[in-house]
Parts: structure tokens; sequence; C-alpha cells
């Protein structure tokens, strides 16, 4: 991860044209994901870690999904169409060898990539890191907090791959982001949002969710890339009555 300390809100839009036209020149296919946070403290944590659930098996955290499956669709009148438990077994046994990328390739996953995100969009507990396609929107979050804060806020910038082709290398041993794309029926915020979601996942004895900040920690310059850029608290009014025009 690269950390920059900047004055200003006009320092950050200078840098966002700085790594647009990197990207550019790199030809890569991969567009940048933003993630605004209101303490620069802040680690990069899903809600699931924040709850304490860290390490958490995908078979885990699917048996919850499963549980709470049927007073969700009662209170919401919505129904999602995921596999049974058996089912998620067997799909984990299919694709022990191709996780991540699994997710994008089976059709069996996009039934419960629908529910995780509507859940994640209504506070449960979620292994989804959510970011943002409009560094505006990830700017809002940044700065909505009205109390004043000590600490700067953080705009994070996620670059997936600098490949001209996109691809990602890995190893099952190791943590490994997917990045799950923005084509989903669900809460109507994850398109106000222009939302997408990453997860962090690493096998250990069996695939499991982990830290998007160890993934991170390898500052590998061909994929994963992360900038943090720290914008002081006070620029807070600029940016909001620039957000709203």
């Amino acid at each position: 991860m690269k950390e920059i300390d900047l004055g200003s809100w006009e320092e950050f839009e200078e840098q966002l044209k700085r790594l647009e036209k990197e990207l550019c020149n790199q030809k890569t296919p991969s567009e940048f994901l933003y993630r605004g946070q209101g303490r620069t403290s802040w680690e990069l944590l899903t809600t699931l870690e924040r709850y304490g659930k860290k390490n958490l098996s995908l078979r885990e955290y699917f048996q919850f999904l499963s549980v709470i499956k049927p007073q969700i669709e009662s209170f919401t009148g919505a129904e999602w169409n995921i596999l049974s438990q058996d089912g998620f077994d067997e799909w984990l046994r299919e694709n022990n060898t191709l996780l991540p990328h699994a997710f994008g390739s089976s059709k069996d996953f996009r039934g419960i990539y629908s529910y995780m995100v509507e859940l994640r969009h209504n506070g449960f507990p979620s292994p989804l890191l959510d970011w943002s396609r409009s560094p505006y929107i990830a700017a809002y979050f940044a700065f909505k907090n009205v109390l004043q804060c000590e600490e700067d806020v953080s705009i994070f910038v996620y670059l997936e791959s600098t490949s001209q082709i996109g691809l990602k290398g890995g190893g099952s041993n190791k943590p490994d982001i997917y990045r799950f794309g923005p084509y989903v029926k669900t809460d109507r915020r994850h398109f106000i949002q222009q939302s997408e979601y990453t997860i962090c996942i690493i096998f250990d004895n069996e695939w499991r969710y982990a830290s998007h900040e160890e993934a991170f920690a390898r500052n590998d310059p061909n994929q994963d890339v992360l900038w943090k850029f720290n914008i002081p608290w006070s620029e807070r009014l600029k940016v909001l009555k620039l957000l709203e025009g």
C-alpha cells in the first residue's frame, strides 16, 4: 500500500488525474475502485471482521446465511435462489482448486452473491468489503461525520491488476482478493452508491475468509495495488459543498 498525506482536496484531485493518466498509459482493462473512511487509523476491515468473526470458513458463513434466510424472506417479502447447504458443500468440493476464480464463472454463486449484497446493505456482518466506482461517493463517506475529529480522513484507491489482459496470479496459501462486479439484483443502495465489492480468502485446511490488510501488505506492483490518500478533516465543508453541486 502506498500512503500519501495531502494538504487539500485539490491535491487529491491532482493525484486522481495522475493515476488515471498512468492507467491509460498501462492500457490495462482494470478500473479503479474507491473507498472512503472517516479516520486514517481505521483499518480496511469487513463488517464480519468488525463483528469479531475473523478467519471464518466459507462453509461456516454460508451456514449462517442459510439459517436466517427464512426470516429475511418473511420480513422483506423477497426470495433468493441460493444453494442448499449440501449443494454449497458440493460446490466447494467441485471448485476446491479453482477458487477464487470460480466465483465469477459459476452460475451457482450468483444467487448467493445477490443475497450477500442485500444482507450487507442491511447491516448483517459480511465478508464483502464495499467500494464505489466514484471517488466522489467515496469522499462523501469519508467526510460525512459531523463530529470534528483530530485525525485526517482517508480515501483508498484500489486497482485489481496492472496487466494489459487483467490477469492475476496467486497461491491458495496466501490471502487472495477477488473483485465482484456491479451486475446483481439487490438493494437499491447498491446502484445509488455505484457499489462493487471484494472478498479476501485463503486456504488453511479449508477455504476461509482472510484479511484484506494482509493481502495488500504484499505490495505486489502487478496486482491488488492500493493507494491511501489522507486528507485533512478541515476540508470537510468544502468537499461536501462540492458534492452538493
